[in-house]
């Protein structure tokens, strides 16, 4: 397949999860297999922007997202642009095209009481899995991991006598976040179940299963759906919107971008900027408490 050293440098150079270097692979074979005979006689090496521009069509008349097309079309530019880096082509055919157009959308956080009244719930059940829900929304409240940093999470990474925990983040980059008490109070609760577990089949990943496996993504989105369901009328209950509380919450009580930034494992503080746009009683409150016109 012509996308294998491609591939290799996303795993190898760039650092990708295995589950990003997969969706790139599906994102490009779908291409590949729209241009099937093309490529036989040519290769993928050959095409210009009206055989892509083709696909893209194809993906529109499928009823594929918008989102979802703009997606595979970075998937194909960025091999493209590894191409050009090893000289294997002069011109990028992606070079003019423009993103469709989406519909911006506004993920709201949870409010402070929702994520109080989900987590004092009386739902959760004195239990291996009762205590190793609660810690999982816990933790991703309290920490704003990410969902697969949580999954990765080792035993051997949290740092009692520091109260705090190591994250292996994007591109294997590490960082080490603090753990309030109540965090501390439920890992400890959570490991006294898991101690008991039969056939422990991963030893040093900390949050499992049932069943000894390593914790899996659907099932994370499932603890945060069916325990706020009962609190919040949001239509998205998911893990990232618990990390996206987690920024907007801390921001709203004073913390500084920078600081919230480094928490998040982001790069650049553009991306933590997202989590900035406050709720409308949030700026109402400041700008009562801020206008000159409402001291008196």
């Amino acid at each position: 397949m012509e996308f294998n050293s491609f591939l290799d440098y996303l795993l190898l150079e760039k650092k990708y999860s295995p589950k990003t270097i997969v969706a790139y692979k599906n994102d490009l074979n779908t291409f590949y297999d729209f241009n099937l005979d093309k490529f036989e006689q040519k290769g993928i090496k050959k095409v210009n922007y009206s055989q892509i521009r083709s696909w893209i069509v194809s993906l529109v008349a499928d009823k594929i997202s918008n989102n979802s097309i703009n997606r595979k079309i970075s998937s194909l530019n960025s091999y493209y642009k590894f191409l050009l880096k090893t000289g294997d082509i002069k011109i990028n055919p992606l070079n003019e095209h423009k993103a469709l157009k989406t519909k911006s959308t506004i993920q709201l956080p949870f409010s402070e009481n929702e994520i109080l009244n989900a987590l004092n719930s009386k739902n959760f059940k004195n239990s291996f899995e009762g205590s190793r829900d609660y810690l999982v929304l816990e933790l991703l409240y309290t920490t704003g991991i990410r969902r697969q940093e949580l999954i990765d999470l080792k035993i051997q990474n949290i740092d009692y006598s520091n109260s705090r925990i190591k994250v292996l983040g994007k591109r294997n980059k590490e960082r080490y976040i603090p753990l309030i008490d109540s965090s501390l109070s439920s890992i400890k609760k959570y490991l006294e179940f898991r101690n008991e577990l039969k056939n422990i089949k991963s030893n040093d990943t900390l949050i499992l299963t049932s069943k000894g496996k390593k914790i899996y993504d659907n099932l994370v989105y499932r603890i945060t759906k069916k325990y706020f369901s009962d609190f919040s009328t949001k239509l998205k209950k998911s893990p990232h919107i618990l990390r996206h509380s987690f920024a907007t919450h801390l921001l709203n009580n004073g913390a500084d971008l920078n600081s919230v930034k480094d928490l998040l494992g982001h790069t650049s503080l553009a991306a933590t900027q997202v989590y900035t746009n406050r709720s409308i009683e949030e700026i109402k409150k400041v700008f009562k408490k801020s206008h000159p016109r409402n001291k008196g």
